[in-house]
């Protein structure tokens, strides 16, 4: 038995999917431990990939304070031992861990049976729980570490098979993610008047919270946009536009970076260690994308893009990543075997 674990945002479940999806390719299908409090139950509730799952009452230990932080550290171990007692049951022979709260108390539950425990770590500033697992892991991915055994992002197929050079920026995609981006909601709708005037089409996901407010704003203004919340095939979205504007979660950046398509970044500015800042970095450092701080953000920021010929990025962009990083740990998983006491 192989166990996934993790999740808690769209980021950590994107690369659990991946790698279950490699897995059962294989014809094999794990067993998913994560959290009642994310995402997780809405993404792998009903999933036939996996043979069962658990979600735990985990929650985030890392932002909490004083008698908030005490309980959820106890709160932690009482997992942990939980999950001790389902890996043994389990027969588990080896657990892969995308880190975050989510897989806390089967990642340390795993370190602690001996468990070969695979990471993969998704942001270029390492989560703190994969930070201290490291040394007890098998082995460790990530896209950003030098010594990656394996430095392509776990990225669905789709995103490779849709992916074409874009030159001239006939469409613009706004990505606030599932639950949206309060600043890109609003530098969508500022910018809005000019694109529409351009003839440039405008493609916006809002969010549930702001749904209302944005569809009402272009229908009173009489501009014609995609405007939609929540869409689980976004790739048939991204590949109409030719450029983005999107927060830098590591999952949105190798997602365009696999499509070829350009973007202006504006990293979530209260992301733990500033992490989508540094993701940011590693493509607009290399010129193959734009990075804006969201208090800088202003309608020239695109306004200056607009005219610029994007071919050579959007190549570039697909030479940074290869398909197979979901294929490679789904491989290190199917090889393991558990240390004998």
């Amino acid at each position: 038995m192989i166990v996934l674990t993790g999740g808690g945002t769209g980021g950590h479940l994107a690369v659990v999917s991946a790698v279950k999806e490699a897995l059962n390719a294989k014809g094999i299908k794990p067993f998913f431990i994560g959290s009642e409090n994310g995402q997780d139950r809405a993404w792998f509730g009903k999933d036939p990939g996996f043979i069962d799952r658990i979600f735990l009452p985990s929650r985030g230990v890392m932002n909490r304070r004083g008698v908030g932080k005490l309980f959820s550290l106890f709160n932690t171990a009482r997992l942990v031992l939980r999950s001790r007692k389902s890996l043994s049951t389990l027969g588990v022979k080896a657990v892969f861990s995308v880190g975050g709260y989510a897989a806390a108390p089967a990642a340390i539950a795993a370190a602690s049976l001996k468990i070969p425990l695979v990471i993969h770590e998704q942001n270029a500033v390492c989560g703190a729980l994969n930070r201290r697992l490291k040394p007890f892991c098998k082995a460790f991915y990530s896209s950003f570490d030098p010594l990656s055994p394996c430095k392509d992002y776990p990225v669905k197929r789709v995103f490779f098979d849709k992916a074409r050079v874009r030159s001239k920026i006939n469409a613009v995609i706004f990505l606030g993610g599932s639950q949206g981006a309060d600043a890109i909601n609003k530098f969508a709708m500022s910018v809005a008047p000019i694109l529409a005037d351009r003839g440039v089409k405008i493609i916006h996901q809002c969010g549930r919270a702001g749904f209302e407010e944005a569809r009402n704003f272009y229908e009173e203004n009489a501009i014609k946009a995609d405007v939609f919340d929540f869409d689980p095939n976004i790739v048939d979205r991204l590949t109409q536009a030719d450029f983005a504007i999107a927060r830098a979660g590591a999952g949105t950046l190798f997602e365009l970076t696999a499509n070829g398509l350009p973007a202006l970044f504006v990293p979530y500015p209260l992301a733990a260690g500033n992490h989508q800042m540094a993701n940011a970095k590693y493509l607009s450092e290399k010129e193959l994308g734009w990075c804006v701080e969201e208090s800088r953000l202003s309608p020239e920021a695109l306004y200056n893009v607009l005219p610029a010929d994007l071919t050579d990025i959007s190549e570039q962009l697909a030479k940074e990543i290869r398909y197979g990083g979901a294929i490679v740990i789904a491989d290190c998983l199917a090889t393991l075997k558990k240390a004998r006491k």
